[in-house]
């Protein structure tokens, strides 16, 4: 979501929070503005769309000053346009702001009461306009800041600015991540320690509730009740997330051809490749004694989580419950005893899977997470982590952490197998043997890129796709839908290829693309059967198999990408490369921004 940056320097600011603004593109955004001060005075500087127009304003009209704070912002109220995009100010004061307002119609509407004018469509002003009003009254910044504080209700993080203190910065913390970045003589406010990494690695993150007053000479937190709090200050690993895209066109393009090398990483922390057994890793989790494991994650990471549960249900006899987390904790869902629960997050800071978390916390049952940031607010929140080792993945639509969340559940149904019973030693090894090859597998899937894209080109013409699968390739058949849509803006829809002629068969003709993810195992010739239903009614099939498959097939009007051969355990991880090829190729040929698609965002911080 929206990105906060700020920084009370030694030099000024604009471009450092700029540059920092840049790392922050991962997290989606429609507009973008930095504020500084100079001598006494607030100045700033907006643009709707991308920072480089924002970079064109500040080379037409730069900004002075060693204060400053800035802001990506993604739209929730009012248009994306300059108006609209941060820092917004009243009078003296400077506001940035990420998350939602809830309470703000009430706010807008007393303040106006008090003359106060509002000049944007956003909830975002009104908190300028409270602190504004608080300074009025007399109150010094910081208490101003905290009474306006105390009137807000949602989840927002915030950074404000004083006009008349160029040495103050107060950042607040409900929800949206916030981490203080500590300089010597120089002191940081951010959104993600990635914005922050050229400028420092010592790092603390506030916690729901906090409030800092930042001044060149440090920081000092407090709680919503006004009392000084401690929180640990670390050092942050986000120095390694400095990364560009290389030879590669985009930054999707270089994650997916990074799988092999990451969930190689990812497959090494959890299982041992040499005894062909499963790593004696940490887990909250005692797989033998539950009867029931809860997962919970939203987008990508639940169709992890979907295949996860055909896993641990199939290998380790595990009952699973899994939802997409902005249901879960409202559809009430009794917690029974001797269960435990699972959040996957790929920033670990997804609102709706932190709240889904908070409520079987609550139940007082273990909680563990799959996360590609270890020090996120889920993390820090779980009683264990099971760590991807995907690297910072920058493109909005997620490819290498979706293969290396997939490539942990392989590993847990392994771990959960043996802990329960249900698999022999011999079982295990067989199925490490089989992960090991993964890598491999994938690399021979690479080198399939160029028919894919050949095939994409086609794809790139149509409006409508659907997608097929069974088994485990039925959530990868919705994840593929969801890859083309997101990039792509084609409209896509992923079903259980026995669901086709409950409806979706309807929809069928020559114009409609049906993509079949079917690898020559033991359900091969039903998926077959439901290919031809497509044939019958002149639909235009393209088949993702293996040789096998592709020579038990005899249909007219059908593409077919040849996959390597692979064990049916591990299909879902290698089957996952040609439906992301097929998506980025296919917007590639459309010309969309691929790795920041419009109307989305990395990091969904609010609900």
């Amino acid at each position: 979501m929206c990105g906060i940056v700020g920084i009370l320097g030694s030099a000024p600011v604009a471009p450092l929070i700029v540059d920092a603004l840049k790392r922050l593109e991962y997290r989606g955004y429609d507009s973008a503005g930095v504020a500084t001060i100079e001598n006494g005075h607030l100045d700033r500087r907006r643009a709707e769309g991308k920072l480089r127009n924002l970079e064109q304003c500040l080379q037409n009209a730069p900004l002075a000053g060693t204060i400053g704070i800035g802001h990506t912002r993604w739209a929730t109220h009012g248009v994306p346009n300059e108006t609209n995009a941060h820092p917004h100010f009243s009078g003296d004061v400077a506001v940035v702001h990420n998350g939602i307002i809830e309470n703000f119609v009430e706010l807008r509407d007393e303040l106006a009461a008090d003359g106060y004018e509002f000049q944007t469509q956003t909830d975002t002003e009104v908190v300028a306009h409270l602190v504004a009003r608080e300074l009025k009254k007399g109150q010094p910044p910081e208490q101003a800041a905290f009474a306006a504080l105390k009137r807000l209700k949602g989840a927002f993080a915030l950074a404000i600015m004083f006009g008349r203190d160029d040495d103050l910065i107060i950042g607040a913390r409900n929800g949206p991540p916030l981490a203080v970045g500590y300089g010597e003589g120089e002191m940081f406010l951010g959104s993600d320690a990635i914005a922050l990494a050229p400028f420092t690695d010592a790092i603390t993150y506030l916690e729901d509730g906090d409030w800092v007053v930042l001044r060149r000479s440090g920081a000092h937190i407090y709680n919503m009740e006004g009392e000084p709090v401690e929180r640990p200050r670390q050092q942050s690993s986000a120095t390694a997330f400095l990364v560009d895209k290389g030879n590669h066109r985009h930054f999707m393009e270089k994650e997916i051809h990074e799988q092999p090398e990451v969930i190689s990483h990812t497959l090494a922390n959890y299982l041992d490749f040499a005894t062909g057994g499963v790593k004696l890793f940490e887990t909250p989790i005692d797989f033998a004694k539950i009867d029931r494991l809860y997962i919970s994650a939203c987008g990508t990471a639940y169709l992890a989580g979907l295949i996860g549960k055909y896993w641990l249900e199939r290998y380790a006899r595990l009952p699973v419950d899994i939802d997409i987390a902005s249901e879960f904790r409202y559809r009430e869902l009794p917690i029974v005893p001797n269960s435990a629960a699972l959040f996957v997050s790929q920033s670990g800071e997804t609102a709706d899977t932190l709240a889904s978390l908070r409520y079987c916390k609550n139940a007082g049952i273990p909680i563990a997470a799959i996360v590609n940031v270890r020090d996120s607010t889920i993390a820090r929140e779980s009683n264990g982590i099971f760590p991807t080792l995907a690297g910072p993945e920058i493109g909005v639509a997620s490819t290498k952490a979706f293969t290396c969340q997939l490539s942990i559940f392989a590993s847990l149904a392994i771990r959960a197998g043996l802990d329960r019973g249900t698999l022999t030693r011999e079982d295990a090894a067989a199925m490490v043997r089989s992960l090991s090859e993964v890598p491999g597998l994938i690399r021979d899937a690479l080198k399939l890129e160029s028919r894919i894209e050949a095939i994409a080109r086609k794809l790139s013409e149509v409006r409508h796709v659907l997608y097929l699968g069974r088994d485990t390739n039925y959530p990868l058949a919705l994840e593929g839908a969801l890859k083309l849509k997101e990039i792509s803006y084609i409209h896509a829809e992923g079903y259980a290829a026995g669901e086709l002629k409950h409806g979706p068969i309807a929809l069928i003709d020559k114009h409609m693309p049906v993509i079949v993810l079917a690898p020559s195992d033991r359900i091969f010739e039903k998926t077959v059967s439901n290919m031809q239903e497509v044939a019958a009614r002149g639909g235009r099939i393209i088949l993702i198999t293996d040789e096998e498959g592709a020579s038990r097939t005899s249909l007219d009007n059908i593409e077919t990408i040849i996959m390597p051969k692979v064990p049916e355990f591990v299909a879902p991880i290698v089957y996952a490369l040609p439906i992301q090829l097929l998506a980025y190729h296919t917007a590639v040929a459309m010309g969309t921004d691929v790795d920041q698609p419009r109307n989305l965002a990395k990091s969904v911080t609010v609900e």
